[in-house]
């Protein structure tokens, strides 16, 4: 049995009931076998079996009142996985999906997805399985407050340094920091990230997943002779991601055509009107469907499962994890799509990939096309320590170039190891390999 096999047999048998995990690890894996070959110190130093373990899982309760005065009860966990590189860094998500497994998985992919960004930020994740949907104002402060009562004695600018994932956006952002400095007495601005404009935010960072997976995508579909401009392209989702990556997409001559959210999906052949979905969901947090009524000549389908089947030139998922399987890959091949980019953490299942790999899709995996949200945290982060703002072109500028570098250091190491094309491979090797190194240099 192969060295990644046994770890994997491991990591199944430690971390039972957990497949979203199981799923991300063996993803991993299955990229970095060429790897050990070429580098047995890997081996002999026990890496793999180190980066596969979180450095610490944190689980705690989170008591807040609602607006009848009832207590209630949910579930916070932080798990810090890999802080070889730089402090942890990585989201808080707030839904009810949210177990220690699906937290795990999503920091195991962030150790390489920060590592792919070039900055020194670590791996780690965080969340709790409390809804904010339908819930007040006040009972979403209540609970940031209790939830980050328990986190503060976790985090820190230089130790682990939370952001936004679903379920957290500026709110709940605004919430958990003004409890962290009421707690710690300090206005340590570096200690969360997607803050606010007027207490340390960066601007570009609201933009940043989405835009930098369209700048990942414009040079992948480059390196290949084609263009944003012009093409068709279908989007999942209509959060941050999915709105700034059509944002962008439409900047550069695109014509999107579809969003959706967990109602189902939207079909604007005349291209999505970006004004209107902003204001259903960012200013009034309603349904896609509301888009329908003021564009009659769009269609609205109360299932997401059909949005795949919809002809496009490229297509972004950017909804959530395994929401585009092998069937629905099969039907945005036959309908001419050419390229894939999540924009989600792992919306494509293994099976996805396979097909997109055997069609010669350009398919790029979400810890490299999504890094730009993380990356942009980072550099929040840097203008934080420097008591600083940039523009929001010199922000942008240093997302764009990030990205870039993402797609080629990801398309050298796949032609290195023998796997030229594979954005998969090669991503997961020259984010593995940084991390490795620096675990080897430190002994840790």
């Amino acid at each position: 049995m192969s060295y990644t096999k046994q770890v994997m047999e491991q990591v199944i048998k430690r971390n039972s009931g957990e497949p979203e995990f199981h799923q991300a690890v063996l993803e991993v894996l299955d990229s970095l076998e060429p790897v050990f070959e070429k580098n047995p110190q890997y081996v002999n130093a026990g890496i793999l079996e180190r980066i596969v373990e979180p450095e610490r899982q944190i689980i705690f309760r989170v008591p807040w009142v609602d607006d009848q005065g009832k207590v209630q009860v949910n579930r916070g966990f932080r798990v810090q996985f890999n802080s070889a590189i730089g402090p942890y860094k990585g989201g808080l998500r707030f839904h009810p999906s949210v177990n220690v497994g699906i937290i795990k998985f999503l920091g195991f992919e962030q150790i390489f997805k920060n590592s792919l960004t070039g900055l020194p930020i670590g791996g780690g994740k965080g969340g709790s399985d409390f809804d904010p949907k339908g819930k007040s104002d006040g009972e979403i402060m209540r609970f940031c407050q209790s939830f980050m009562t328990e986190l503060s004695k976790h985090i820190g600018a230089d130790t682990d340094v939370p952001a936004g994932d679903i379920g957290v956006g500026g709110r709940e952002i605004g919430y958990l920091f003004g409890q962290y400095k009421k707690l710690r007495n300090m206005f340590e601005a570096g200690v969360i990230t997607g803050k606010g404009l007027t207490y340390g935010g960066s601007l570009v960072r609201t933009q940043a997943t989405g835009y930098g997976l369209v700048y990942f995508m414009e040079e992948a579909i480059k390196a290949k002779g084609k263009s944003f401009d012009g093409a068709t392209v279908v989007i999942s989702g209509s959060g941050n991601v999915a709105i700034y990556a059509a944002e962008k997409a439409q900047q550069l001559g695109s014509t999107v055509v579809a969003l959706s959210d967990s109602s189902g999906y939207i079909y604007d052949k005349n291209g999505i009107n970006l004004d209107t979905v902003k204001q259903i969901k960012e200013v009034e947090r309603k349904r896609i469907s509301e888009y329908v009524k003021i564009h009659p000549s769009a269609e609205f389908f109360n299932s997401c499962d059909g949005i795949w089947s919809i002809p496009c030139d490229i297509a972004l998922p950017s909804a959530t994890q395994n929401e585009l399987d092998g069937e629905a890959a099969k039907k945005l091949v036959a309908n001419g799509c050419y390229a894939v980019g999540e924009g989600a953490n792992m919306p494509a299942t293994p099976d996805a990939h396979k097909v997109f790999l055997e069609n010669n899709v350009i398919f790029a995996p979400g810890k490299a096309a999504n890094a730009g949200g993380v990356a942009t945290s980072a550099l929040e982060m840097s203008q934080n320590s420097m008591r600083l703002s940039w523009t929001f072109d010199e922000v942008d500028a240093r997302l764009k170039d990030i990205m870039i570098n993402i797609y080629h250091n990801a398309s050298a190491a796949a032609k290195e190891y023998g796997f030229e094309g594979n954005l998969i491979v090669g991503s997961n090797i020259a984010g593995f390999i940084k991390v490795a190194d620096t675990m080897l240099a430190h002994g840790i």
